[in-house]
């Protein structure tokens, strides 16, 4: 499973790139841009042909589920510790049939020991972050862990294999893909990993 982060910042030819590389099979997009009002989420969602709509994940408006046929929302590690204690009264007034829930993790046994049944988590920094400079990865091996956990920092078509071999059930990807010369191709050979490797 390949999870593509979106860039914090827009950078050009960004929608462009992004329907190209959903057009290649890419489907589950983390749509987390912090600086965008619900407003602004609307329009870039408008942007995206909706057939890819149900590949969306947002990680802020959560709301925006009511509005678009999303796959599903994120919860920052912050937002998890506010919300997730007390969940039914957060999914009160969110149309959530048949969409996903998933949430951030920096340390591999608050995952282990968080409660709540999340489809899937984003683990990181297992590698040192391309996009954040400074941000040193720490090799976390997954293996004993029965969640499905996607390995997040620094990933690359390159250590694919390696996320695979620490118990990593897929990737995500923010820097390795949008920070390529070419995206799309970056995403192919990632992709054709997974082909082989089922």
């Amino acid at each position: 499973m390949i999870v593509l982060i979106a860039p914090e910042e827009d950078i050009a030819n960004e929608i462009e790139i992004l329907n190209q590389l959903f057009e290649e099979g890419l489907t589950c997009y983390h749509f987390r841009k912090p600086n965008k009002s619900y407003h602004e989420h609307s329009d870039y969602l408008n942007q995206i042909a909706s057939k890819y709509h149900n590949r969306i994940v947002v990680h802020f408006h959560h709301e925006l589920v009511n509005e678009f046929s999303l796959k599903g929302i994120h919860f920052q590690e912050q937002k998890r510790i506010d919300h997730i204690d007390n969940p039914g009264q957060y999914f009160k007034p969110l149309d959530m049939y048949g969409k996903t829930i998933s949430s951030s993790f920096h340390d591999p046994e608050v995952l282990n020991a968080c409660e709540f049944e999340f489809d899937y988590h984003l683990l990181s920094p297992v590698f040192s972050s391309i996009s954040k400079k400074g941000y040193e990865g720490k090799g976390f091996d997954v293996n004993h862990i029965e969640k499905r956990i996607i390995g997040m920092g620094g990933v690359t078509k390159d250590n694919i294999a390696e996320m695979h071999r620490l118990g990593f059930k897929g990737v995500g990807v923010l820097g390795g893909i949008w920070n390529s010369v070419s995206p799309v191709a970056e995403f192919k050979a990632m992709q054709a990993y997974y082909s082989k490797n089922k």
